[in-house]
């Protein structure tokens, strides 16, 4: 086998060996999906006329000015699976009979990703179908919703790395998953996910201003409702998606080769 597919080849069945994986124990997965679609319902469809009400009156649409952030709600839920996989696989050994083995080294890891990034944005597909079914009507043209797809699926690889890194210094599965809390849970609500940031007293307002989810979100509602994109929120949502994916490429990548857990 050439030097070329040789790594494709083995990424290839590692990505088979996770998705068997995520078949044969659905319940995290579909754990996952599931929270961004309750909290959809909860806060759209139950809540919705009381933010509405509170937050911008008449003419002010609350499920419209939700769904983005719930997108990215939906990402950084996508996050635990994959730390707990990764540590799981560290820790029961697979690891090492695989460093054993003529295994292109960075497939194991590569596998991973890849196979988190297809269930996220199966995830992402639902989140949108429920968004739809409640009321959600986007006006992005054919570019405007294939440059949302493509920041979606950026933002998904970039978190799903950090997820990896963050992952392989945990020292149990349990601990995993609570290693990628602030991705999964607390930046998604100290964003501008739930309500506009100007609404929020001070200290979170600048909080929630200057980490990576507002600007993602505020360009994700830009793309599909055709909202103005301010404050350079398209640029900062790229920087942030190359910076989180190299820092967390190289991170899971260190951690990996040296084989450390801590």
């Amino acid at each position: 086998m050439s030097a070329t597919l040789h790594p494709l080849a083995d990424t290839s069945t590692m990505l088979r060996r996770n998705l068997r994986h995520a078949l044969r124990y659905p319940s995290m997965t579909l754990g996952t999906l599931g929270m961004p679609v309750i909290m959809l319902l909860l806060f759209g469809f139950v809540f919705g006329k009381t933010f509405e009400a509170g937050l911008g009156g008449g003419g002010f649409d609350y499920l419209d000015f939700l769904v983005p952030g719930i997108l990215l709600v939906t990402v950084g839920s996508g996050t635990v699976p994959i730390a707990v996989a990764v540590c799981t696989d560290m820790t029961e050994g697979i690891v090492a009979r695989f460093r054993t083995m003529a295994i292109f080294r960075s497939a194991v890891l590569t596998g991973h990703v890849i196979g988190s990034v297809l269930q996220t944005l199966l995830g992402l597909a639902l989140v949108i179908g429920v968004s739809v079914a409640l009321g959600f009507r986007p006006s992005a043209n054919v570019v405007e919703w294939l440059l949302a797809i493509a920041l979606l699926t950026a933002t998904t690889v970039a978190l799903v790395w950090l997820a990896v890194a963050l992952g392989l210094t945990a020292k149990t599965p349990e601990g995993a998953s609570n290693v990628v809390l602030p991705i999964s849970f607390v930046l998604p609500f100290l964003s501008s996910t739930f309500v506009p940031i100007e609404s929020m007293p001070a200290g979170i307002r600048w909080f929630a201003e200057y980490q990576p989810f507002t600007p993602i979100i505020e360009t994700l509602r830009g793309l599909l409702l055709g909202t103005p994109i301010e404050n350079g929120n398209g640029w900062l949502a790229a920087a942030w998606c190359v910076a989180i994916t190299t820092v967390g490429y190289f991170w899971a990548q260190s951690n990996y080769n040296k084989g450390t857990l801590a």
